[in-house]
């Protein structure tokens, strides 16, 4: 199975308080099946196999969007294939 790493912001940021985007794109990426979940105030990296990734990404985008985003950036990378 390929295996990908997402990173991702979302924005308008606020350095006072973390906000209604933020904390969706938070619990929907260490709510899936990713591993090496890494959320920062200033970016936020998950990597898993491939379907997971995209599942993930796919809810990202819109719930992060309809909780008030007004900018989602991401990057999605191929890291290469799961050792079975």
């Amino acid at each position: 199975m390929t295996r990908l790493r997402v990173e991702f912001t979302t924005e308008p940021f606020d350095l006072d308080e973390a906000p209604a985007h933020a904390l969706v794109a938070r619990e929907i990426v260490e709510g899936a099946a990713l591993d090496a979940v890494d959320v920062g105030p200033f970016g936020n990296t998950a990597e898993g196999g491939a379907e997971a990734v995209l599942d993930a990404v796919q809810r990202l985008l819109r719930e992060s969007l309809e909780a008030g985003a007004t900018r989602v950036s991401l990057q999605v990378n191929v890291l290469g294939e799961d050792e079975a």
